[in-house]
């Protein structure tokens, strides 16, 4: 499978952004968006030296939110 582009997603964890690769299971972490982004390309590009065996296409990505019954009683 030929895949042109990664989807991830961001978010901020305390005081540091956390970045993850819906594609593989890599991820990374940075002071700031761009700092968080930038150290998961360097991630993915480790990751990829070794594998490539197990990259899956993001067709339609989408986002849910769900609310913890235990913390809104």
């Amino acid at each position: 499978m030929n895949i042109n582009f990664f989807t991830s997603v961001v978010w901020k964890e305390g005081r540091y952004f956390v970045a993850q690769c819906l594609n593989v299971d890599v991820s990374s972490f940075g002071k700031t968006y761009e700092e968080a982004q930038k150290n998961l390309n360097e991630a993915l590009a480790l990751y990829l030296e070794d594998n490539t065996s197990e990259i899956r296409e993001i067709e339609m990505p989408s986002m849910f939110v769900s609310k913890n019954p235990t913390l809104h009683a």
